[in-house]
């Protein structure tokens, strides 16, 4: 009875977080701080469409996107259109955290290029947006509305050669964001690691 009770609370508390974050809403207000310990204030960017990269370098899944150049390629791209931040909300006790010098360290082997790396170690902001996994992508457009919610993309695997056969479900999004057309796939089923939380 006491077990089913948990599971039943955990399951709303789960549902009420994914909520917050549902494409329509208003983004979950938050202030970060980056890897040199600088504070981002997500309202500093109204007026500008933001991606949110729950992100983990241990990951394979992260690893896959990564290691193909796949979300350094979207990075780029659209870079001058939006801004580009990485989260992590991985807890300090959790096996596969990563201190901010390691993580810099890694962005720069990989050359990734997100606009600002964010340390959400606590948590709070990751449980807000209800982000599950590594990677989970969200989209905010200019008026602070969620616009997707999800996968990067179709191809629910680890596998580096599915990158090249997979519909980009955040480069749609991200286009037709551009173009001033609804989102067609405003939310998908994320795939990858779980975020381990405090």
């Amino acid at each position: 009875m006491i077990r089913a009770l948990a599971a039943t609370a955990a399951a709303a508390a789960a549902s009420v977080a994914f909520a917050a974050a549902t494409p329509g809403a208003s983004a979950p207000a938050f202030t970060l701080a980056d890897l040199s310990g600088k504070p981002v204030n997500l309202a500093d960017y109204r007026g500008r469409t933001v991606v949110l990269e729950w992100h983990n370098f241990a990951c394979p899944f992260v690893q896959k996107h990564y290691r193909s150049g796949n979300m350094q390629a979207l990075q780029k791209k659209y870079g001058k259109d939006v801004v580009w931040l990485a989260v992590s909300s991985t807890a300090r006790t959790a096996s596969d955290y990563y201190e901010p010098a390691s993580i810099a360290s890694e962005l720069r082997r990989f050359d990734a290029q997100p606009a600002r790396y964010l340390m959400d170690t606590p948590g709070d902001v990751g449980l807000a947006y209800g982000a599950k996994t590594t990677p989970h992508m969200f989209i905010i457009d200019a008026q602070g509305k969620v616009v997707y919610n999800g996968a990067i993309d179709d191809k629910r695997s680890a596998n580096l050669d599915d990158v090249k056969i997979a519909k980009n479900y955040v480069a749609a999004a991200l286009d037709e964001v551009k173009a001033g057309k609804p989102v067609s796939t405003p939310s998908t089923a994320p795939y990858g690691c779980s975020v381990h939380y405090r």
